[in-house]
């Protein structure tokens, strides 16, 4: 599962600003392993140091990239952590991985489709959900009204003019 993106290398050690798709990446801690996924192809790594800096950016620091051309050298990469990583997540918050294939239908009951996957705008995610057609669905409180993790299915209640079209 990727819980976030190398941005940029930060200082002489090693260390690198990483993008969490999920701040504060509490995934991201001292010890864990995780797998780096980048232009040079897919490589573990020990997770050293990790420590907020900003809004949504991690420091990261990998054990065995000790300087700056190391670590530049890892920028555009995803982090990788296995699922069984994660933590739990709390009442009302989900994973959008465990969404992916659920029944997506109004509270009057039409079915939609099944999501296929998620998006972010800068603003919100978006579900794109296939079915007889394909619906660009905000997955803000106003429209998701129930995530039904064991039927495998979101009941939603559009805003006007979202399903037109």
């Amino acid at each position: 599962m990727a819980v976030g993106e190398v941005v940029g290398a930060h200082a002489l050690r090693g260390w690198v600003r990483v993008r969490a798709f999920q701040p504060p990446a509490p995934s991201l801690v001292p010890g864990c392993e995780v797998v780096l996924d980048g232009p040079g192809g897919a490589r573990p790594a020990r997770v050293t140091v990790a420590t907020r800096h900003g809004r949504g950016l991690v420091l990261v620091g990998f054990d065995g990239i000790h300087d700056r051309n190391a670590a530049e050298a890892l920028v555009g990469s995803r982090l990788l952590v296995p699922v069984a990583a994660l933590p739990p997540p709390a009442d009302g918050e989900f994973y959008y991985h465990e969404v992916e294939g659920f029944a997506v239908e109004t509270a009057g009951g039409e079915r939609l489709g099944t999501i296929a996957e998620t998006f972010s705008t800068g603003l919100n995610d978006v579900w794109v959900v296939r079915g007889a057609r394909e619906h660009l669905i905000p997955v803000i409180q106003d429209v998701v009204r129930t995530i039904d993790r064991a039927g495998r299915r979101v009941v939603i209640e559009p805003l006007p003019g979202l399903l037109d079209g």
